[in-house]
């Protein structure tokens, strides 16, 4: 029986955190761009890991890149931030009186 994952850590703000280091290929320039520390990055990055039951990402001499663990879970992350994106526009127009059913 495989393992199972501990899917409670994939909070949207640890998956945009994971979505940045993925896109930047570095700790450091995610940490700058989203106003954290590079070892406050490296923490959450860690915990992540652990949940996801391995290494999401190679360490590499200048920056990192995903593991096919971490492309796999960066494709769903990448899905999940965007349905919730748009979940966030249709919200807004329906309260903004630009979205909904329309009754007569």
């Amino acid at each position: 029986m495989a393992a199972m994952l501990d899917t409670n850590a994939f909070d949207t703000g640890t998956l945009r955190l994971f979505d940045e280091v993925a896109t930047s290929g570095s700790f450091t320039a995610a940490a700058e761009l989203l106003g954290y520390t590079q070892s406050a990055v490296s923490r959450r990055i860690a915990a992540l890991e652990r949940a996801a039951g391995g290494p999401l990402f190679d360490r590499l001499a200048r920056g990192v890149r995903l593991t096919p663990a971490g492309a796999v879970l960066h494709r769903h992350a990448v899905a999940v931030l965007d349905r919730l994106g748009r979940a966030g526009e249709e919200l807004a127009a329906i309260h903004g009186g630009r979205g909904g059913t329309l009754r007569v």
